[in-house]
């Protein structure tokens, strides 16, 4: 059971990961007026995208992070891991919230802002990464965890 709840939470983290990965670039594509930011498409797709795959992805990959966390829930690899992910988390209402102001018309940033904003979640996901592989029990110089004080 531990294993498929594993590959659905790393497959559904792979489709949310990739609509934060897709989207700032269609906002570069909106905001500089290129053939793909006529409103029937950008409307369609972005809509498409956010509500209808990342959301339930990120709620799918979520849920599925907490019930994964009662087999292991000690280290300090996952409160780092949780730190990312809030930032993900972040990433993505912040990314909806753009698209909502995009389609009432409020153009707040440059194409340059969403080509920046569009590294962000590659930043995280590497570091999601790096912490999940490594698993470190303390960082930095932190004593670990209570648990571990104890053995």
């Amino acid at each position: 059971m531990y294993f498929w709840l594993k590959v659905l939470h790393i497959g559904t983290m792979a489709v949310w990961f990739t609509g934060l990965l897709f989207l700032p670039r269609l906002l570069v594509v909106h905001r500089r007026g290129e053939i793909d930011s006529d409103p029937a498409y950008f409307n369609r797709a972005a809509t498409l995208l956010f509500f209808r795959i990342m959301t339930p992805a990120a709620l799918v990959t979520t849920v599925l992070g907490m019930v994964l966390m009662a087999w292991n829930p000690d280290g300090a690899w996952l409160v780092m891991k949780l730190v990312l992910v809030s930032l993900a988390v972040l990433v993505h209402l912040y990314l909806g919230m753009l698209l909502s102001h995009m389609g009432q018309g409020d153009h707040r940033h440059g194409p340059w802002f969403y080509r920046a904003l569009g590294w962000a979640p590659l930043v995280l996901l590497l570091a999601i990464a790096a912490v999940t592989g490594a698993k470190p029990d303390t960082a930095a110089g932190l004593p670990p965890p209570p648990a571990q004080m104890a053995q």
